[in-house]
């Protein structure tokens, strides 16, 4: 059975991450290289951010006992395989779930222009995920 007051903490803390990383959402890819602090705050809050989506998606999982995941990514490809999420919002999170990854493991590798499109048209995607979560939340899967 879904622990649906722990997801709502969760989504909750999304929702937190969203209002804070919103002042940086017009941050250009040469401001994110010039200050060191902006990269961290931003760097850090997107890493919490899908952190979070996973671990939201990790426990729908485990509750509905479905295939278990072997990767960040996975969690969002197995969703959407049992009809949880869209398959536009997967192939999202599954991007941000690998650039997750670079942000974590190799951060030398961080591309600013990268960065930079995400706060300016993917913020939404996590708002997405939060309010799909909701959906299944709410009730029975058809």
């Amino acid at each position: 059975m879904v622990d649906k007051a722990l997801l709502l903490r969760k989504l909750a803390d999304l929702e937190r991450y969203l209002r804070e990383i919103d002042e940086y959402s017009g941050v250009s890819a040469e401001q994110y290289r010039a200050d060191w602090k902006t990269q961290r705050i931003i760097e850090r809050t997107l890493q919490l951010m899908v952190e979070t989506c996973a671990d939201v998606a990790n426990h729908i999982i485990s509750d509905e006992g479905l295939a278990v995941p072997t990767t960040y990514a996975n969690t969002f490809e197995i969703l959407h395989r049992a009809g949880l999420i869209s398959g536009e919002l997967m192939r999202t999170m599954v991007q941000m779930a690998k650039f997750r990854n670079i942000l974590v493991h190799q951060y030398t590798n961080i591309d600013a222009a990268v960065v930079a499109d995400i706060l300016r048209a993917h913020l939404g995607d996590f708002a997405r995920f939060r309010d799909e979560v909701v959906e299944y939340l709410k009730g029975p899967r058809s």
